[in-house]
């Protein structure tokens, strides 16, 4: 019985994965219907992203991303392109007409980030059918209830880039899992070069999928289709996303986005591919020294083409770290935060090492099988690995985690299920499943009971809540409009609900007024002063207890912001009325 509902389920498996999709889209609009309803877009991205599509639908040049909100009236230097804009833009037009423009920016940040979530969905069960049983998919659907870290950036709400690069890599994946070789090598060609056009967060993921392509067709001549497909939509992909996509500032050799620098290498990187697929010798010997070689000249034109980018690509200045980037929570290895929240993070990739392991082990005897199975498992592991040095990545280590713990849920739980035993049966498959996919972490955290949180840690919470509301920010709103003096994560939320522009955000091509703000706040009032006077401030704006001003109180306790907080305010400033229950302190500041 249960193999015939799998054998059905398997032959109509594209029905019930959008079946699946519209449920899980329903189940989330509707849990985060009050967010939607209160404009709640809680990521600096998230708020900076709708600012940006507002610019584009009011006449703003395709190609110049400069938000010019931030750091009047040269604007700030945003390295993102407009793929990302486009469902955006276009829900808001579709339903503007109909219900008036904040309605239709609200359906806006509801289905967009839905739209990737299909893509990713369907991915993955691409990927499942494809490397573990076609029958197996519809356990990447149940997985991604464990994969909470992956599962939050496709919430509505949540319309940064970073869901459509998960989706994409997730895409890639299924590409490099494809057993028919043209199709699968423009699966991950295509993918690839999408990616790369909205941004280079997924470059390695992506470029291990591009070795991991060249190494089956040293393996096997025959990947010769696969090699070409990837080479050709590689590269072509690519020029047409630089053209189509890249911003005016992109068009420079910059590190950290799709410009000429990561074009040419493309274009090399795609000709030299397809000149392998072409000669493919009969010696693997001779492949696999002509492999070596083509990469050997890839990385060769890179470093003497393009020196400044073998560093960090951002190009960080030693005083940004210091000052900024050093205190981003997503920038620190697992390590360093709190046992439970890493433990939720690293429970699915941890137990999918083993799946990937048993899933290697049998697919021993099926060369091929064994080929595609290790190119998509050597990325999956190094995302996992990567959690040591940056917690950002915890996203895509638990989802490309999910096809090596539904491989180690497929094996196990029918050792439990063949028992003659009904409880054996019930629980111990129940048991199975939720181990293989990192479900029994969460289910005993839930048991234990959570520390009582410090007063301090309760100001905080408050203060990070109220000071990005919308009710919080209506007395600031209220104010005539003028250039803003905020803090750094502050700004990106205060230029998209109010009037007032602002000095920065967490952008680090903003390296200067990033310092500056960090320095105002940090340094003496003197400094201050001359910092905000820089900027032709209108308005000082802190919100006492936020966490960024953490920051400010135990680095610097003799600085202005500590001044401020404790009511040490310079003549140069007036204070502003705001409502008592404000979580806001603002002042005017004096010509």
């Amino acid at each position: 019985m249960i193999d015939k509902i799998l054998d059905q389920a398997a032959r109509h498996w594209r029905w019930i994965v959008i079946a699946a999709w519209i449920g899980l889209a329903a189940w989330m609009i509707i849990s985060t219907w009050s967010r939607i309803l209160g404009f709640s877009l809680g990521d600096t991205d998230d708020n900076m992203r709708m600012s940006q599509v507002r610019a584009l639908l009011h006449g703003q040049d395709w190609f110049d991303l400069r938000q010019y909100k931030l750091n009047p009236p040269y604007g700030a230097n945003v390295h993102w392109s407009r793929l990302v804009d486009l469902p955006l833009a276009g829900l808001i037009l579709l339903f503007r007409p109909w219900i008036g423009g904040a309605d239709a920016e609200r359906v806006a940040i509801a289905i967009a980030p839905l739209i990737p979530y299909l893509l990713l969905i369907f991915s993955l069960s691409l990927t499942t059918r494809r490397l573990i049983d076609p029958r197996a998919y519809f356990l990447a659907i149940g997985a991604l209830f464990f994969a909470g870290s992956t599962n939050g950036m496709f919430a509505p709400t949540r319309i940064d880039h970073h869901g459509w690069q998960l989706a994409l890599v997730a895409l890639a994946m299924a590409g490099i899992a494809d057993p028919k070789r043209a199709r699968g090598g423009a699966t991950l060609g295509i993918a690839s070069a999408l990616s790369l056009t909205i941004g280079l967060e997924m470059l390695i993921y992506l470029a291990l999928g591009g070795v991991a392509t060249v190494l089956m067709w040293v393996d096997d001549r025959d990947q010769r289709r696969r090699l070409a497909a990837y080479a050709v939509t590689l590269a072509g992909g690519t020029a047409l996303g630089f053209l189509g996509f890249a911003s005016y500032a992109n068009r420079l050799a910059v590190c950290d986005a799709l410009s000429p620098v990561w074009l040419s290498d493309a274009l090399f990187g795609g000709a030299l591919m397809l000149g392998l697929a072409m000669l493919s010798p009969r010696s693997v010997g001779m492949r696999l020294a002509l492999a070596v070689g083509a990469g050997v000249l890839i990385a060769g034109f890179h470093a003497l083409a393009w020196p400044h980018c073998l560093s960090r690509l951002e190009g960080a200045s030693p005083e940004l770290y210091r000052v900024w980037l050093r205190h981003v929570r997503e920038a620190r290895p697992i390590y360093r935060h709190g046992w439970e929240i890493a433990s939720l993070i690293v429970a699915l990739p941890l137990t999918a090492v083993f799946g990937w392991a048993l899933l290697l082990w049998r697919a021993r005897a099926d060369r091929d099988l064994l080929r595609r199975t290790l190119g998509v498992a050597v990325p999956a592991l190094t995302a996992g690995i990567l959690l040591l040095w940056q917690t950002r990545t915890g996203p895509a280590a638990q989802m490309m985690a999910i096809p090596g713990a539904i491989a180690l849920a497929w094996y196990l739980a029918p050792l439990a299920f063949n028992s003659e035993r009904s409880w054996v049966r019930v629980l111990g498959t129940s048991a199975a499943v939720l181990l293989a996919m990192g479900g029994v972490v969460p289910m005993v955290l839930q048991l234990i009971p959570d520390d009582k949180p410090t007063a301090r840690q309760l100001a905080i919470g408050r203060a990070n809540r109220l000071c990005s509301s919308m009710a919080g920010l209506h007395a600031v709103a209220l104010q005539p409009a003028g250039t803003v003096f905020t803090f750094v994560d502050l700004g990106p939320r205060l230029i998209t609900v109010t009037h007032h522009e602002s000095i920065t955000g967490p952008y680090h091509r903003n390296g200067e007024q990033i310092e500056d703000v960090m320095h105002a706040f940090r340094g003496p009032e003197d400094q201050a002063h001359m910092l905000i006077r820089k900027y032709h401030s209108d308005y000082l704006l802190i919100c006492p207890d936020m966490s960024t001003s953490t920051i400010f109180m135990s680095e610097t306790p003799k600085g202005f912001y500590a001044q401020l907080v404790k009511g040490q305010v310079p003549d140069w400033l007036t204070p502003i009325a705001l409502p008592k229950n404000s979580p806001f302190k603002m002042w005017r500041v004096k010509r």
